[in-house]
């Protein structure tokens, strides 16, 4: 799907999806639950203090019938999914698992870890303590002065740059087992001895170098590990569970391209987080500016501050988090929904064009915006409960087959 071609009304809708949305969109637990008719059908998912309120589909004027019809592809498709969540005005309408998973289990998110550093990005710009003008050489240089010759060719870098995909930096990557990802014994020395392929700013280019890049200065700036930081100002406030960012380096610098853990319903909060416009319940953990920032067209069309811009959905404003193997975030501001799934589906074909880009793209545009546009139809009777209820109990049973390759941070944990 090329969308390198927007109009320019599609790219205005994108720049103000944090202004037309900005109020919060969580509900208390405890004002959904006093209703019967509200009560979801959800396999496997035990509700916690801080989780999103769950409702039937029908209740919020979503057909559940689509979403049916979807469960029941992947199943006959015997794709592995591991979660898939469709959250709409705030709470949980549908909520499928696989075999012996529930709604406790974490997943490693791999560069859905980016789109987190954007909004961490984001609180240390609204406190001043980074810019996105802020070159990154003097930062790191201060940092680890054994590194300071390293990046001598490196002064024009900026953190925009780093966030947008493009350093123009050049790192010959190793097809298995590269050290930059598995027992690195210093990530920021590997970033530093890279070369430039092109100046920075003039072409967007995916490459992890960047997110070391980022996770060291943001944590120079915040005077902390990046980890840290992101756990005071989002996980904790945000009453997230079983959270981890794992996969340090021996120098202790994890990465902002993989290694965070989350559990699928949290994945869902920063979606729901970017919908309204960085406040959280009560509070702005992240100021609305920003957020309209980290979602506007950076150095493609497509691609703001390390979230992806109507690449799973052409025919609205849509803003997702990609990360590999099938882990993805899709806030969809017109319709304040957020669909959620992580899985391990097929990786070939490309960044944007990858076999789980697809499939998510099919089960997005083909399920759930029918689901979501059919409110007239959408009645909650004993019917369509129980349909979805037990379709989601045969999902809770069946194991799809893995299609991209596994390693052991890809099992599920609790």
């Amino acid at each position: 799907m090329n969308t390198s071609s927007k109009t320019p009304g599609r790219r205005a809708a994108l720049l103000a999806v944090a202004a037309v949305l900005s109020t919060p969109l969580i509900a208390p637990a405890a004002d959904v639950a006093a209703h019967d008719d509200v009560r979801p059908a959800m396999a496997a998912a035990t509700a916690t203090a801080g989780d999103l309120p769950s409702a039937w589909p029908e209740s919020v004027g979503v057909d559940s019938r689509p979403l049916v019809q979807l469960s029941e592809w992947i199943r006959k498709e015997n794709l592995d999914v591991r979660s898939f969540l469709v959250v709409k005005d705030g709470k949980v309408v549908f909520e499928r698992y696989g075999k012996g998973l529930t709604r406790d289990h974490n997943y490693e998110l791999y560069s859905i870890t980016k789109n987190v550093t954007a909004l961490a990005a984001g609180a240390l710009v609204d406190e001043g303590r980074t810019r996105l003008d802020e070159k990154i050489a003097p930062v790191l240089s201060k940092a680890r002065p054994d590194l300071a010759q390293a990046f001598a060719d490196k002064q024009g870098i900026t953190l925009r740059h780093v966030m947008s995909m493009s350093t123009g930096l050049f790192y010959d990557f190793k097809p298995t087992d590269d050290p930059i990802y598995y027992g690195a014994p210093d990530r920021l020395k590997l970033a530093a001895e890279t070369t430039a392929k092109r100046p920075p700013g003039e072409e967007f280019e995916y490459t992890d170098v960047n997110p070391i890049l980022a996770s060291a200065t943001l944590g120079a700036d915040a005077g902390m590990p990046l980890e840290k930081f992101a756990e005071q100002k989002f996980f904790k406030p945000m009453g997230m569970k079983h959270y981890a960012w794992e996969r340090a380096d021996d120098k202790g610098l994890v990465s902002s391209g993989w290694g965070l853990r989350l559990r699928a319903v949290d994945m869902a909060k920063l979606g729901l987080l970017v919908l309204s416009g960085g406040r959280w319940n009560d509070r702005q953990l992240v100021s609305q500016a920003w957020v309209r920032t980290m979602t506007a067209p950076s150095s493609a069309p497509w691609y703001g501050l390390y979230w992806w811009l109507n690449d799973v959905v052409a025919t609205e404003p849509e803003v997702h988090a990609m990360g590999f193997k099938g882990q993805f975030i899709v806030a969809l501001p017109e319709r304040n929904a957020v669909v959620v799934m992580t899985s391990m589906l097929p990786i070939e074909g490309g960044l944007r064009e990858s076999k789980n880009v697809l499939a998510v793209r099919h089960m997005v545009n083909d399920f759930v915006l029918p689901a979501l546009d059919n409110k007239r139809q959408a009645a909650l009777t004993p019917a369509s409960k129980k349909a979805l209820q037990k379709e989601l109990d045969l999902a809770a049973r069946t194991q799809g087959k893995p299609a991209a390759p596994a390693d052991a941070t890809d099992t599920p944990r609790l």
